[in-house]
Parts: structure tokens; sequence; C-alpha cells
């Protein structure tokens, strides 16, 4: 993944800015997504799956299971420090009709909050932040598309400040670079097959 500067979030004519304008824009990334068209972001959403951990690198399950023992230890993670519990989930602040069609996801730690022809947020909080993960379907400026990851988040006070301090280089260096990847590979196996039904 190659990231990006702010603006190339920012930019764009998302609901997610009204939604989360009080959250702070953490990474902006252009994810691999080569070949992609105009209709192609339902394909995108398909490829992305916030649990691929097993797919990962070695130095980044390593660092997932780590996390979770961590956040075991120090209780970061309980049912009253999440959504509905330390913070509201921003669903609350969606528009009337996206409130009635943006069920809660299953098998994932993250919410759903919602998803548009173009856009879609999760969401997730415990004791450190609550967070966002926004996936976006953008022209590259070269003919076709790709997708493009934001992270937003309000860290909840100094705790939040230093952990998000303290895994911005894991993040950067293994994390994301390693999930790339494994997006990469399963966008270009789910375009390959898509192609050749069409034929």
């Amino acid at each position: 993944m190659q990231r990006l500067p702010n603006a190339a979030h920012a930019a764009q004519p998302w609901l997610i800015h009204e939604i989360a304008a009080d959250f702070q824009l953490e990474d902006v990334w252009a994810l691999p997504s080569p070949g992609g068209g105009p209709d192609d972001f339902p394909l995108l959403l398909s490829t992305i799956d916030v649990s691929l951990q097993p797919q990962a690198s070695a130095p980044t399950r390593f660092l997932f299971w780590l996390r979770l023992k961590l956040g075991a230890l120090l209780r970061l993670d309980r049912g009253s420090s999440g959504l509905g519990g330390r913070v509201p989930s921003l669903r609350e602040r969606l528009p009337e009709e996206l409130k009635d069609a943006a069920p809660p996801s299953q098998g994932s730690e993250f919410s759903l909050l919602y998803q548009r022809d173009n856009e879609r947020a999760t969401e997730i909080a415990n004791r450190t932040v609550h967070g966002v993960l926004h996936i976006g379907w953008v022209p590259d400026g070269r003919g076709g598309w790709r997708g493009q990851l934001a992270v937003l988040v309000k860290p909840n006070g100094r705790l939040g400040a230093l952990y998000m301090a303290g895994i911005r280089p894991f993040r950067h260096l293994i994390v994301y670079p390693a999930i790339g990847r494994a997006w990469e590979r399963r966008w270009r196996e789910l375009n390959e097959t898509t192609r050749l039904d069409k034929r």
C-alpha cells in the first residue's frame, strides 16, 4: 500500500466528513487494486476483511496476538469500554435512511457504520480510542479506479494518545504493508475470476 497525503481524503465529497468531523485523520493509503473500473467497488469490498491475519506475515500475526494479550491483561477491550458503553456509536449521527439500512457487521471486531455506492465506514471503540476505518473508491488519475483507506481516531485522553503514538511505527512498517500484500493477492484473484466469468 502507498501512503497518501491527508488531502487525498479531505478532497473527496464523502459522508464521513460530516459524520466524524471531530475525529483526527490518522492515515490515508492507496489500496492495491490494479485494473479497477468505476463499478468495481463491491469487488474491492469483497477482498477486504479486517481478520485476514492468517494470510498476513508472521510478524503481523504476532503483533495481533500480542495486542489481544495486552488488551486482555490491561482490560482495554471490555464491553463497557466499547460502542454503546464508553462512547455512543456514530450511527446516531447518520441520516435516517442510512440508520435503517446499516445493520451491525457480523464476524468482526468492527461494526458497520454505513455503506454507499463508493464508500464504506466501520467503527470500533475500546479504552484507548474510538476509531473509524473508511474505504472509498476513487479515480486513480490514469483512467482507472482504485481503493483508498483512511483511519480516523478519537483518542481517549492521554492513554489513547500514548497508545496511538506507540503503535504507529508497527502499523506503518509491518502491519499495513503485510495486509496490503494480502489484499492485493486476493484482489488479483477475484478480479481475474470476475473477468473470466464475464466472457
